[in-house]
């Protein structure tokens, strides 16, 4: 072979190393974010519970029952909070199926998720009650997401 050839050679084998197309540069995994569900007026509490409960396993993700009221002003806060990404990167595989205690009040009641202060927050048994694993109140003002926050944490733990 002569030096053209071999060149010409090696030229084409560095031309077709080009050619391949690189390797995708690797992606972190999206975070997760806080998802809030709400249940439409008068729907089933507990088979929606136990339907949700079952979703959340198959997606891996955790379920809260979180009852609140437009009134209460923890929740509201609370709420605005998860609704604005607020709270994504503390529980990036939270659920909270989001009940309202004056309109579900009958509802909440057959499901066990009757409580004296609200925001409640309870994790839910798969046959769609709330169990006895399970947080109420919290602080009016500013610090009120703050001071919900690690309860809540300890809760999923």
């Amino acid at each position: 072979m002569t030096r053209a050839v071999v060149f010409a050679a090696a030229l084409a084998l560095v031309a077709c190393e080009s050619d391949r197309p690189s390797p995708e540069p690797a992606r972190a995994k999206p975070a997760g974010k806080v998802e809030l569900l709400k249940l439409t007026a008068g729907e089933d509490v507990p088979r929606a519970i136990a339907r949700e409960a079952a979703r959340a396993q198959a997606d891996k993700k955790k379920l809260v029952v979180y009852v609140g009221a437009a009134w209460c002003e923890p929740c509201t806060r609370f709420h605005d909070a998860a609704a604005k990404g607020s709270l994504d990167a503390t529980f990036p595989e939270l659920r909270l199926l989001e009940l309202d205690r004056d309109r579900d009040e009958a509802e909440l009641r057959k499901a066990g998720c009757l409580s004296r202060m609200i925001p409640l927050f309870a994790v839910p048994t798969p046959d769609g009650r709330c169990s006895e694993r399970r947080m109420e109140g919290s602080i009016k003002g500013e610090g009120a997401v703050a001071e919900i926050t690690p309860r809540l944490r300890a809760l999923l733990e």
